[in-house]
């Protein structure tokens, strides 16, 4: 036999999954946030290349292109 479903019934569902949800965004990670191996290495590399001063400033580089 069916299931006879009440407005009230459902209402308290909507509500416990929305109080789901709310959970699963505050508590999800963003997989943006973690670096790969490889992009660890770059970056190390990079800061490594600015520490020494091999690098150029942004601006610099801007002017450089825009002969």
């Amino acid at each position: 036999m069916a299931e006879t479903i009440n407005m009230e019934k459902m209402y308290r569902e909507i509500l416990a999954l929305r109080k789901e949800v709310q959970f699963i965004k505050t508590h999800m990670f963003d997989p943006d946030t973690i670096m790969t191996t490889e992009e660890e290495e770059r970056f190390e590399r990079a800061m490594k290349e600015y520490k020494e001063r091999k690098t150029i400033p942004l601006e610099d580089l801007k002017k450089e292109l825009e002969l």
